[in-house]
């Protein structure tokens, strides 16, 4: 297996620079209506399972497809991936882009599996 250091280093510098929040309290918020989870994995982890609920905007278009999707840059965004790097980099992107309220699922979709939530 190929080693990511990079790739970690980078998401440890983002995680610095966000809030996460748990699968528990992810599925709460999206229960209430009080926060949207946007699903950041590509299109074909998508397809094989997601979050009952969840938007689909692939990491490498979110930055594109947020304004339209969510215009409101106060309303809660969790962003989660795979595992949570995407997501933490996703997350510190759209701080950056005038987000205020923006957490990243801390584990991302096996976390939320992890914690028994239906897919």
């Amino acid at each position: 297996m190929a080693e990511h250091t990079r790739f970690e280093k980078l998401v440890t510098d983002a995680k610095k620079n966000i809030s996460e929040i748990s699968p528990q309290d992810a599925a709460a918020k999206l229960k209430s209506g009080e926060a949207v989870i946007v699903d950041v994995r590509d299109k074909d982890e998508w397809d094989e399972g997601h979050i009952p609920g969840a938007m689909h905007m692939s990491r490498g278009t979110i930055e594109l497809d947020i304004e339209e999707k969510v215009p409101d840059t106060n309303a809660m965004i969790i962003c989660h991936c795979g595992g949570g790097g995407r997501g933490a980099l996703a997350t510190e992107n759209l701080q950056k882009m005038g987000y205020k309220n923006v957490r990243n699922m801390a584990g991302g979709f096996k976390a939320w599996q992890a914690a028994g939530f239906a897919r």
